[in-house]
């Protein structure tokens, strides 16, 4: 079982950790000038790890964030293989600033080490810009994207150019008691009334989220800015945008805030005390990550009949919501010595096998639209059996409704400085209460253009 999700998405086996831990200067490090980066021990690990493909076959170094279940997936990749070449499994660190930090570390000193790479699906337009992963061409593009949804498709993609192979996604949903409430609110205003109303009765009403000034709360806001049909950055990701569907977007966040219906510990909350507190009955309403209904089954399971899911609420009455895609892809690095080799083994690694494997074990959402629609057990020679070899629709009840949300699903501003700007705009927002729309869509105005020119100082 998956034990806690990242702000993006990112399966993970402990809670992550409070708020985003990468600082730096603002702006990308441009191609070819990084190579001095890493030390003389990065180097010396890089020639360790570069190592083994001489003597003992080829060798093709995976490194991605720790994922249960996902070693028997290499293993059966391997085997497939038939000796043309052997996936290692290497686990980064689970936060996802710890991985990106040792990956652009050794990238940028140009390690032939590192031939797979797992990418949080932010990080593709800094590590394409970068020239650090080599860009899926001709039949390999095809490979890589057909079939896939629309929301994780867009996160591969940078300059119209395919960057990486989509693994497995995620988006987040709206989670209620139909004990509390019979049938999910539709609508902002109505979710607002609905927690008022229940408040006065003395029924849990309260609206529990990811607001801790870290990626979550960027997460949370992005999908009410897209929602709203706002924008943040121009399409090209040059340039801030911060139009009147962000300033909505703050409207909602400052009143959400102000109602008297959040968490007296809403600026602490990630998400995993978010499912905690919901599952403490602390809440009407959970707006988090897929992973909250195989943690409730597993531990509540004699109530997981009255744990239900919905969209997250529109704007308007008859509106869809927009909510933001989380999950990471797959790229090839540039400086692998076995690129062709390293493509084919990624195309085994988020085949549609591999992604349906994962859902029924380790609960990650996938990518192509086929593994929702497949009616087969995980083993089909033998009878589906819920415990020992379910069906997506044993294992998965949300996943016509995350299908659906990944239709239209909203993407982050795809840009090279994206770790920046998650920085400058956790902090603008953080506490919500405090937010003056107007002004507050100013200061995002200025303080992401700064960001993204490279000027300016990091929070």
């Amino acid at each position: 079982m998956v034990k806690a999700w990242g702000a993006t998405g990112r399966a993970q086996l402990h809670p992550p950790p409070n708020g985003p831990a990468a600082r730096g200067r603002v702006g990308p490090r441009p191609p070819g000038r990084v190579g001095r980066v890493g030390g003389a021990a990065l180097l010396a690990a890089s020639l360790l790890a570069g190592c083994g493909s001489e003597d003992g076959g080829t060798v093709l170094n995976f490194y991605t964030a720790p994922e249960e279940n996902l070693q028997q997936v290499v293993d059966r990749c391997n085997e497939e293989a038939d000796g043309r070449y052997r996936i290692v499994y290497n686990q980064l660190p689970r936060e996802a600033d710890g991985q990106r930090e040792q990956m652009v570390r050794r990238l940028a000193a140009e390690d032939k080490g590192l031939d797979i790479l797992g990418l949080d699906v932010t990080w593709v337009p800094e590590f394409a810009e970068a020239g650090w992963i080599v860009e899926w061409t001709g039949e390999r593009r095809e490979q890589a994207t057909e079939g896939v949804l629309p929301g994780p498709l867009r996160t591969v993609l940078w300059q119209d150019a395919v960057y990486a192979a989509p693994k497995n996604t995620n988006v987040q949903l709206l989670w209620y008691d139909d004990r509390i409430t019979p049938e999910p609110p539709r609508t902002w205003e109505e979710t607002l009334a609905t927690a008022q109303r229940l408040k006065d009765e003395g029924e849990p009403y309260r609206l529990l989220f990811t607001g801790a000034q870290y990626e979550g709360l960027v997460v949370f806001f992005n999908s009410l800015v897209a929602s709203a049909g706002g924008q943040l950055l121009n399409e090209e990701g040059t340039e801030a945008v911060v139009d009147e569907g962000v300033v909505e977007a703050l409207r909602l966040l400052k009143e959400i805030t102000t109602s008297g219906v959040t968490s007296p510990s809403l600026t602490n909350m990630q998400e995993d005390q978010v499912r905690l507190a919901f599952q403490a009955g602390q809440g009407a309403f959970e707006f988090n990550w897929p992973f909250v209904y195989a943690s409730y089954a597993a531990e509540k399971p004699e109530e997981v009949e009255h744990f239900q899911w919905a969209r997250y609420p529109s704007f308007e009455e008859g509106g869809e919501s927009r909510v933001t895609v989380g999950g990471y892809n797959l790229a090839v690095s540039t400086y692998s010595r076995h690129r062709d080799e390293a493509f084919d083994a990624t195309l085994c690694l988020r085949s549609a096998r591999s992604q349906k494997f994962q859902a029924l074990r380790s609960g990650l959402p996938p990518s192509l639209e086929s593994v929702y629609e497949d009616e087969t057990p995980l083993d089909p020679s033998e009878p589906a059996d819920p415990e020992t070899n379910p069906t997506m629709d044993m294992a998965y009840p949300p996943k016509d409704t995350i299908r659906a949300a990944l239709e239209d699903a909203a993407v982050r501003p795809l840009t090279p400085v994206y770790q920046n700007l998650s920085i400058v705009t956790a902090k603008i927002l953080s506490p919500p209460s405090a937010i003056d729309p107007e002004q507050t869509a100013d200061t995002l105005r200025e303080e992401l253009d700064a960001a993204l020119k490279s000027q300016g100082v990091l929070p």
